[in-house]
């Protein structure tokens, strides 16, 4: 009998939620992605976002796709040396970061930004998940949905790794 890795998570975030989810769930390895919330100050979805990243759950498997190649996917659709803001939108909800409840993976995550020559710039945030909250159902895969909603990232990246 052959044994199966789990799959693993982390919770990547890349601005508007919309599209780094779209692009998120085309990689080779990514086997489900969550459109929600990270490390805010509330369990709820009521109300401001409260100190909220938006955020997508990333479920991987680890024998196909690794901790540091999810980041650098990542690194293809944000500008990492922006601080609360991706395109057009602006705040803190719209910060990058890599949040996981697995410190290895943020060892990792560290490493692979600390290895880049332009390291000292990153201001993709990386720290344990404190708390998530999955965003509503309207938000969940919604360029899948509506493909002619607003989307910073262009569409060419959201089909660029897609079978």
């Amino acid at each position: 009998m052959t044994s199966v890795a789990p799959n693993e998570e982390i919770y990547l975030a890349g601005g508007c939620l919309w599209g780094v989810q779209a692009f998120l769930a085309t990689l080779p390895g990514v086997t489900s992605t969550e459109a929600g919330r990270a490390n805010g100050a509330t369990r709820s979805l009521d109300g401001e976002y409260d100190g909220y990243a938006e955020c997508v759950r990333t479920r991987f498997d680890p024998a196909v796709v690794s901790v540091e190649q999810l980041i650098a996917y990542l690194f293809e659709i944000i500008d990492p040396y922006s601080q609360n803001r991706q395109g057009p939108d602006v705040g803190e909800k719209y910060r990058t970061g890599v949040y996981s409840d697995d410190p290895e993976h943020l060892v990792r995550a560290r490493q692979f930004i600390g290895a880049r020559d332009d390291a000292d710039r990153i201001a993709v945030e990386v720290l344990p998940l404190t708390n998530y909250v999955r965003s509503a159902d309207e938000h969940q895969d919604r360029l899948a949905r509506f493909p002619d909603s607003a989307c910073h990232l262009p569409q060419e990246l959201l089909t660029k790794y897609r079978a």
